[in-house]
């Protein structure tokens, strides 16, 4: 069996349940399992030096749209609120196919994994021109990483008075119909798993109730977790009022919507109650605090949910709310935010990093994740703490306030992802040009 032992580590970040940060210490891999953390670990396999590094667990990503790589800083997008954004973006979105829909999940990957991500999530609710979630699905196992795919959708078109034009929704039959597909064909449930998939109509704006409630139904028989969006911003919460005679998450709740296979993407409106509700059930938060800020949606109440108890993983959002795929920066983000919101003492550099790794497992029900002790599995990420970044720092373990945003070697399952700071499972710069070309065919109409 395979072994790769990581050799005295400056600073080992366990995440594990007593949260220990170990000093010149080793992390050993056996088989893509973690099979020791200490010091003075042996093997007879191959040794990389953590010397100046800091060893963290793989960071998580909770929420991403990774179709959007293709439609960055969209002039027409660039200074609107979410329901503009979305109406000025819908149109370019129709024109993707199978292939734009691969390309981007491959770069959109390919960047999380440089910023430490080793397992991501991804919700694709629009299936264009022969599209199929399997794109996707094959995009992640191209680039490597531990992938949690959800399958969308969208039902309510303009012409029922939704928001996305018509051309990019289906019928609601069709959409359960290709769930079922979906599950049985790529849901892998077992320990270790590097694919599982989720179930994930769009928002409570673009699906009926009926379709919410049976995909929440279906999702239970088979297995699977629930996501969508909630209480994003202010027009989502008048939406919901004016619609639903409800807050979004009262409306979750009567649709079956809430408990420890559920989690919420943004939450950033979420009111005292509704968070109250969150923890009793357990029930999950993506929070994505640089697309919130991008479009202008507020800054989630992360601290109150936190003390309260509710799941809460960080997301980078698709690429064309966020314009960059990062979870270094996000944790970041999600750090500062909290600080201006509640004080600088509200979250520390280190409770950030566990958001964005142990706190994503988590809420992707992933416990085998996300954590640095034996028995877990071994997707880990090296930071290299010797560069201008962290020059002059006095605690090179806090990373997010002074330290690298790009990773110096990332495993998955015991794979090695990413080499020096370099991609090892695609040529990046033939896979850039590539996108790159497909990006330019859309802006040309």
């Amino acid at each position: 069996m395979t072994e790769i032992l990581i050799q005295n580590a400056d600073t080992v970040l366990t995440m594990d349940d007593a949260r220990r940060v170990l000093r010149g210490a080793d992390v050993l891999i056996r088989g893509g399992v973690i099979a020791g953390v200490g010091q003075g670990l042996q093997t007879s396999g191959d040794v990389v030096s953590g010397r100046g590094c800091v060893v963290t667990p793989g960071l998580v990503n909770t929420h991403h749209h990774l179709y959007q790589n293709l439609t960055r800083a969209v002039p027409g997008g660039q200074d609107a609120l979410l329901f503009g954004w979305l109406q000025t973006l819908y149109p370019i979105w129709s024109r993707f196919g199978p292939d734009e829909m691969f390309i981007s999940a491959q770069l959109g990957l390919a960047e999380l994994a440089l910023s430490g991500c080793t397992l991501s999530s991804d919700h694709l609710y629009l299936y264009p021109n022969g599209s199929r979630l399997e794109d996707t699905i094959h995009a992640a196992r191209d680039v490597g990483l531990r992938f949690h795919p959800t399958r969308g959708a969208m039902s309510i078109g303009e012409s029922d008075g939704g928001l996305p034009p018509d051309s990019l929704v289906e019928d609601e039959r069709a959409i359960l119909d290709d769930m079922i597909r979906v599950v049985d064909a790529f849901h892998d449930p077992s320990e270790g798993s590097m694919c599982r998939v989720g179930l994930a109509p769009c928002s409570p704006f673009s699906v009926s109730r009926e379709l919410m409630r049976d995909a929440a139904l279906l999702a239970r028989d088979k297995g699977v977790m629930l996501h969508t969006h909630l209480a994003e911003n202010d027009e989502d919460i008048a939406y919901s009022e004016a619609n639903f005679g409800c807050r979004p998450g009262q409306y979750a709740e009567e649709l079956g919507w809430t408990g420890d296979d559920v989690w919420h993407a943004h939450c950033v409106k979420l009111d005292a109650q509704e968070i109250d509700l969150f923890a009793r059930t357990r029930t999950g938060v993506a929070h994505c605090p640089c697309s919130n800020c991008r479009l202008g949606s507020g800054i989630a109440p992360v601290r109150a949910m936190r003390d309260a108890g509710v799941p809460v993983g960080l997301g980078v959002d698709g690429s064309a709310s966020n314009d960059m795929a990062s979870l270094s920066a996000e944790a970041r983000q999600a750090m500062l935010l909290q600080r201006v919101a509640n004080g600088a003492d509200a979250m520390s550099a280190y409770e950030a990093l566990e958001i964005a790794t142990r706190g994503g497992a988590d809420v992707l029900g992933r416990p085998d994740c996300g954590r640095l002790e034996p028995g877990k599995r071994a997707d880990i990420a090296i930071w290299d703490t010797r560069g201008v970044a962290s020059s002059g720092s006095w605690d090179a373990a806090a990373l997010l306030l002074a330290g690298p945003t790009r990773v110096k070697h990332l495993f998955v399952e015991g794979r090695q992802i990413i080499r020096g700071g370099e991609l090892t499972t695609l040529e990046l710069p033939r896979l850039i040009e590539r996108h790159g070309k497909l990006a330019h065919k859309l802006m040309e109409g």
